[in-house]
């Protein structure tokens, strides 16, 4: 048997505006409404379904990326002004971090304070 991942909630202010965001920014579409969540699925199916919520306590979402993807999407956030950090503490503001490993990423908060982190994957595992 196998044990994946299928789903997780994330809370928002307002849900299509956030999945929107997230989506841009990973060049990703949206998906069709399911119920009342508004889902963002990854490439390995698992699904980011953003719900309403009137109060958000800010989750960590990382995401392994490509170095082209990686690219791409941080060439978006540039574009669009996104304050981007090199350490999940937001210290080091308009860096971009590697790791020991050779990983590179960075962390942006979406419009609900969610504290969001691309990185590349080396060999296919994140560091």
């Amino acid at each position: 048997m196998a044990i994946e991942l299928n789903h997780t909630i994330v809370p928002a202010r307002d849900p299509k505006a956030s999945a929107r965001f997230l989506a841009g920014i990973l060049g990703i579409e949206v998906g069709a409404p399911v119920s009342h969540f508004t889902p963002v699925t990854l490439d390995n199916q698992v699904t980011l379904d953003y719900d309403h919520a009137d109060e958000v306590i800010p989750h960590h979402y990382a995401f392994a990326v490509s170095g082209a993807e990686f690219e791409a999407a941080f060439g978006r956030i540039r574009d669009a002004g996104i304050t981007y950090y090199a350490d999940p503490a937001c210290r080091q503001a308009g860096q971009v971090y590697t790791s020991k490993s050779g990983n590179r990423g960075t962390y942006f908060r979406d419009p609900d304070g969610h504290l969001m982190e691309i990185l590349t994957a080396i060999g296919g595992a994140p560091s």
